[in-house]
């Protein structure tokens, strides 16, 4: 049984900034929720809002009382499909904070039944994709400065930003320094559909294996088309919040799936689910944040083909820590109880 909550702000730092299409930041914010059970166990989650989504650490502390004591009046952690239908009809809106309260209620089951979560969920956690990391727009020096350290720290596969007045140079600069590493592109919806297809020939023919949310995520048309005449495979992430929205991408080859844009981990599986149903594959994916809402992610990476769960190790330092990620292997099998998160040291 669920016996009490509280909940945690934290302003981490992240390491030498984080730079997209659509701004620079230097600190990311989250509010991690803790559910207490009466066996002395407690399940641990965290939100990690956007403002790109309409939330932020405000409108999360806003309603997480109302959704805490509503886990609180049903009590069993296990009751997640009732708990789940709670959390959606009190809080439509804010995705990222019904994410903090699922994952917490999740690692809490899991804890409580004395197993992980990906067994609890019946995975295998030998199926985990190998995550890529994130190399953040900077000068072309910088960029495969990064891709570098990178690549030197372990990290096989890398996900570049671009969407700048010069992209090519920057992924010239990578490609000369790391040319055994592999790449994926995101735009983060900064390009057209003429300049994707465009961009696409060149990126091809740098050993980019594919590229995400080109397009607006207000462009389907223009997204249809990328994926019809572009020469690269598409993901789509800003365009598919959430499980209702696979079908109008489904001119895409890969979905992007995020805990904190769908609303949780019933949510996710639901949007993997259907994804696949449609025959796309799927990307497993994240925000700049904590292991405390990291982790929830990270138990479902057998059901998805790709990883991009790096969302910790940009940061300076993490507050929590949990499940072992070494050259972006996610090591599942490192976990013994619920998520495996743990505050850290």
């Amino acid at each position: 049984m669920i016996v009490g909550s509280d909940t945690e702000r934290y302003e981490l730092a992240i390491d030498g900034g984080f730079e997209i299409a659509r701004g620079t930041s230097q600190t990311t914010e989250t509010i991690v929720v803790r559910l207490d059970g009466e066996d002395g166990e407690t399940g641990i989650g965290a939100a990690a809002p956007s403002a790109y989504y309409g939330e932020s650490v405000e409108s999360v502390e806003s309603v997480l009382p109302e959704l805490l004591d509503a886990v609180t009046d049903i009590g069993d952690p296990t009751r997640q499909q009732t708990i789940e239908g709670v959390l959606q009809e009190r809080a439509p809106d804010e995705a990222a904070a019904r994410a903090a309260v699922s994952v917490a209620v999740h690692d809490l089951a899991a804890r409580q039944a004395h197993e992980p979560l990906y067994r609890r969920l019946g995975l295998d956690p030998t199926l985990s994709p190998t995550s890529s990391y994130t190399v953040s727009i900077d000068s072309p020096a910088g960029m495969a400065s990064a891709a570098q350290k990178a690549l030197g720290a372990g990290y096989r596969v890398l996900k570049v930003k671009l969407g700048t007045d010069d992209d090519r140079a920057r992924m010239d600069a990578i490609r000369k320094t790391v040319p055994q590493a592999r790449i994926r592109v995101d735009a983060n919806g900064a390009w057209t559909a003429e300049e994707t297809i465009e961009k696409m020939e060149w990126l091809a023919n740098a050993g980019v294996e594919f590229v995400e949310q080109p397009v607006p995520a207000d462009d389907p048309d223009g997204l249809a088309r990328v994926a019809e005449e572009g020469f690269l495979p598409v993901a789509a992430d800003e365009s598919c919040v959430t499980a209702t929205d696979v079908l109008a991408v489904s001119a895409v080859d890969i979905v992007v799936v995020k805990l904190a844009k769908c609303g949780g981990i019933r949510p996710a599986i639901r949007q993997i689910e259907t994804a696949h149903a449609h025959g796309l594959d799927v990307m497993l994916g994240c925000m700049v944040e904590s292991m405390a809402s990291l982790a929830g992610s990270c138990h479902l990476a057998p059901l998805v083909e790709y990883a991009d769960l790096d969302g910790s190790l940009l940061l300076s330092a993490d507050p929590y820590e949990g499940i072992p990620m070494p050259n972006g292997n996610v090591d599942l099998s490192a976990v013994e109880e619920g998520t495996g998160v743990t505050r850290a040291e």
